[in-house]
């Protein structure tokens, strides 16, 4: 029988730990607790209203939290409703024809937001299939974009241009080949069995996949060509991207998958000016394919087919693709000269 004391001092420290450790498991729980309740606090739901100068209410206005990818758009009265991550957060609205505005919530549950039309813009000269417009007077869906406006760095194919800068149009390579087919889509599928490509304008002459390279099957197929692949990207001056049916009617059933009409560089009065870019890059495979190496091979195929054995020794090792690809490098050299009198 042990000593008063001992026991004594053994069941204290005993139930001791047992507190001990039910003292730090409650404060974890009470850590994340108030860390969730935290982050709650700091969620704020903010409504507005938008309307124009003349106090009609916009519809499909963009309203988008700066700095971050939460954003909504307004209704058909012109109100949204949405939260926001601080009190003091930053709306960012923007409306075609409108200019962007930037209003701060400022602990405000309510907004009323007041947009100013952007008369510049609506002055500016779009293409359309029958000349050129200015933007107040189109009532089609049309996207204009300017050389400005395109993706930087070395682009190979004038579709890359406008990979990702406009809404409802989709640009994907299909392969890695040098001018290998591109799938350009304007506002999804439009037929199950029929080609979904877009028609293709080049300065008032229409283009079809079919005018470079249609592409065929079997062994002695290839694969299809992108129509745009003799054009170089440093003579695009600007772009228009015809999405909708009164967009596109001037050109029948062939701009029924919407019409891209490109408009190269042209020659301006004045001095002569010469212009020189030049761009390098370089490619490697992402990821190789793991394959079995010699003795993987043999010890398989004594496995798999025991009476081939003998035929499948075909010597050491090869890293095919180790000897088939190589890091690739790719320039781009452009001078141009533009004048006129």
């Amino acid at each position: 029988m042990e000593k008063f004391p001992t026991a004594f001092v053994r069941r204290w420290a005993s139930h001791h730990l047992h507190y001990a450790l039910a003292a730090k498991v409650f404060l974890i729980f009470s850590f994340l607790f108030s860390t969730q309740l935290a982050a709650q606090a700091q969620s704020v739901t903010v409504q507005g209203t938008v309307k124009s100068s003349t106090g009609e209410a916009l519809q499909g206005v963009s309203v988008v939290e700066k700095g971050t990818n939460t954003g909504t758009s307004t209704n058909a009265s012109g109100t949204f409703s949405m939260s926001v991550t601080r009190a003091n957060a930053v709306l960012v609205l923007s409306y075609v024809g409108f200019a962007t505005k930037e209003v701060s919530v400022a602990g405000q549950a309510n907004l009323d937001i007041t947009l100013e039309s952007d008369a510049a813009s609506l002055t500016d000269v779009v293409v359309v299939g029958y000349g050129t417009v200015r933007k107040k007077d189109v009532t089609g869906s049309i996207v204009s974009l300017q050389s400005k406006d395109f993706n930087r760095g070395l682009q190979v194919a004038p579709d890359q241009l406008i990979q990702g800068k406009t809404p409802g149009v989709l640009v994907v390579n299909n392969t890695g080949q040098p001018g290998g087919a591109t799938t350009v889509r304007i506002r999804g599928n439009s037929s199950i069995r029929a080609g979904n490509n877009p028609l293709f304008v080049l300065d008032g002459i229409p283009l079809s996949g079919g005018s470079a390279r249609p592409g065929g099957t079997g062994n002695f197929g290839s694969d299809a060509g992108n129509p745009l692949t003799y054009l170089n990207p440093n003579d695009i001056a600007s772009m228009d991207i015809l999405k909708d049916a009164s967009a596109t009617a001037i050109y029948g059933s062939r701009g029924a998958n919407g019409v891209v009409i490109i408009n190269t560089k042209r020659g301006v009065s004045g001095d002569p000016t010469i212009t020189a870019t030049a761009s390098a890059g370089i490619s490697n495979l992402l990821r190789k394919p793991e394959v079995l190496t010699a003795d993987e091979f043999r010890e398989a195929t004594k496995f798999y087919t025991p009476n081939d054995a003998a035929s499948a020794d075909h010597g050491g090792s090869v890293d095919a693709f180790d000897e088939i690809t190589r890091t690739a490098i790719t320039q781009n050299h452009n001078v141009s000269v533009t004048g006129g009198t």
